[in-house]
């Protein structure tokens, strides 16, 4: 596995580097040929320390963080939830070039924090898919939306979950 290791607000200890690799290796064995790229995200916030682990496998995104009093705790936390959602999408996974939702990793840029100003912009490229693999994509993600080109019209669209847990959809139109 590729690890990219990201600290905000804080430092990463070399220990701390050595437990998350330790601890992330044992996910390998969902993996054979291709090696994923995982993004770990050291975070403080105030008082609440928030450990993200982002795993990128071919284009296929799974996503957890958790927040507690220290980030060793965190990891064991982080990571059950990681493996649960590699297992609940192991046949995504295992035909990881069958519609791909991204054909290029995502790029981020941090920025200032301040209310109402831009502080993270990711850019990425759309292939077509289905409202039904959208779906599953944000939910693999974690998020409350996701943006794709829907495969029959070839246009830009929104899903989302909105507040009542049921779904809803943005089209565009030029």
């Amino acid at each position: 596995m590729k690890y990219e290791i990201y600290a905000k607000n804080c430092e990463v200890s070399e220990k701390l580097k050595a437990v998350t690799d330790k601890k992330l290796s044992k996910l390998d064995k969902y993996f054979k040929e291709d090696e994923p790229i995982v993004k770990v995200a050291f975070k403080k916030q105030g008082n609440f320390l928030t450990t993200e682990i982002t795993l990128d496998y071919n284009g296929k995104f799974v996503r957890a963080e958790a927040s507690g009093d220290n980030f060793y705790e965190n990891i064991d936390v982080v990571l059950p939830k990681i493996e649960g959602q590699i297992r609940k999408h192991r046949t995504r996974f295992d035909k990881h070039n069958k519609n791909t939702a991204y054909s290029s990793a995502l790029e981020f840029e941090g920025g200032n924090e301040a209310k109402g100003e831009l502080v993270r912009k990711k850019v990425f490229a759309l292939s077509p898919m289905t409202v039904k693999e959208a779906e599953e994509e944000m939910d693999a993600m974690g998020h409350s939306f996701y943006v794709f080109l829907e495969a029959k019209t070839h246009s830009v669209q929104v899903l989302y979950r909105r507040n009542d847990g049921d779904l809803g959809l943005i089209e565009t139109e030029i």
